[in-house]
C-alpha cells in the first residue's frame, strides 16, 4: 500500500529546517475525520480495497504521527526520519484495521507507529557521536591506546594529553568518558524491567498510556487560541494593545503606574482603557470557542 499513497513531501534526514516546517504546516491543514467518516472509509478499504479511502485514513492521521515522533527527539536522530518511520507504521495499521472492533484508528495504530519508530532507533541509535572536530578525531583514535597505559585520568594527565592533541583538558575528559562507556541494550531483560531504575531505553521512551489524539487536540486548541487572540489584538488601537500586552501577556507584568507614566495619563485612565479593551477582546474570543 505504501507505494500507492501520496503523502506530503518529507525529505530524508530532514531536521528542523524549512522543509520540515512546510511538511508540518501541510499536515495541520489536512482535516480530521469524524468517527462516522473514519468508519465508512475503513469499511470501503477493507471490503472493496478502495485505495483512495485508505489514503484519506492515512492523511487524516499524519498529525498524530508527528506528535508521537516528537516523543523520541532525545536520541540524536532527525525528526523527519522518525516521522517517516511512524508514517510507515500508520500505513501498516490502516492495512490491518478492522472497523468492526468499534475503536478509532489512531487508538489501534499507536502500536504500529511506535513499533516502526522503535525499530528505526534500534537500527541507528548510538549514545554519542564521539568525534566531530579534527582535534577530537585525533584524540579519539589515540586516547584509548594512551589510557591503556595510563589507568585513569588525573588532572596532570588530562592537561598533558590536551597539549599533545591540541584540545582542552575538558574535551580529553569527555572523550575518555565516552570511550569508557559500553553500549546499552535497547531492550530490558525481565530483571531490569522489574526494577525502578532500569537503564534500558525501551523503558523510558514515550509513555504508552498517552493518547495522541487528545494531545493533538489540545495542541490544536492552543494554536487556534493564539491565532484568535492575535487577530483580536490587531483590531485594538495601538495604546490599548500595548496596555493589554504589558498587563496580561508580558513575562513581567507592568503596573498601572508604569503605563500611566509611559502614555502620559493617570493610572485610573489606564485602568479604564484596560477594561474597555478586555470587553472588546471577549467577543471575538468567545466566537472562536475560547
Amino acid at each position: 500500500m505504501s507505494e500507492t499513497l501520496t503523502l506530503p513531501a518529507l525529505p530524508p534526514g530532514t531536521g528542523v529546517g524549512e522543509s520540515l516546517n512546510a511538511y508540518l504546516a501541510a499536515v495541520r491543514r489536512i482535516p480530521l475525520l469524524t468517527a462516522e467518516e473514519e468508519h465508512d472509509l475503513a469499511v470501503r478499504y477493507r471490503n472493496e480495497g478502495d485505495l483512495k479511502a485508505a489514503q484519506k485514513l492515512v492523511l487524516s492521521n499524519l498529525r498524530f504521527v508527528v506528535y508521537i515522533a516528537r516523543g523520541y527527539n532525545g536520541y540524536g536522530l532527525p525528526l523527519g526520519d522518525l516521522i517517516q518511520e511512524g508514517n510507515l507504521g500508520l500505513m501498516k495499521a490502516v492495512k490491518r484495521f478492522d472497523p468492526a472492533q468499534g475503536v478509532r484508528l489512531i487508538s489501534f495504530a499507536i502500536y504500529w507507529i511506535r513499533s516502526e519508530i522503535h525499530e528505526f532507533i534500534l537500527r541507528n541509535w548510538r549514545i554519542v557521536r564521539v568525534a566531530t572536530t579534527k582535534a577530537q578525531r585525533k584524540l579519539f583514535f589515540n586516547l584509548r591506546r594512551r589510557t591503556n597505559r595510563w589507568i585513569g585520568l588525573d588532572r596532570e594527565k588530562r592537561e598533558a594529553l590536551a597539549r599533545e592533541f591540541g584540545t582542552s583538558p575538558e574535551e580529553v575528559e569527555t572523550m575518555h568518558v565516552r570511550l569508557s562507556g559500553g553500549d546499552v541494550s535497547y531492550d530490558a531483560d525481565p530483571e531490569e524491567a522489574a526494577g525502578e531504575t532500569a537503564p534500558a531505553p525501551a523503558l523510558y521512551l514515550a509513555a504508552e498510556g498517552s493518547d495522541p489524539a487528545e494531545a493533538v487536540a489540545e495542541e490544536e486548541d492552543g494554536r487556534q487560541g493564539h491565532e484568535a487572540l492575535n487577530h483580536a489584538l490587531v483590531a485594538l488601537d495601538p495604546r490599548s494593545r500595548d496596555i493589554i500586552e504589558k498587563r496580561w501577556l508580558a513575562p513581567e507584568k507592568a503596573t498601572l503606574q508604569d503605563l500611566a507614566a509611559k502614555h502620559g495619563v493617570s493610572a485610573e485612565r489606564i485602568r479604564q482603557i484596560e477594561a474597555q479593551a478586555l470587553r472588546r477582546l471577549r467577543q471575538p474570543l468567545l466566537a472562536a470557542g475560547l
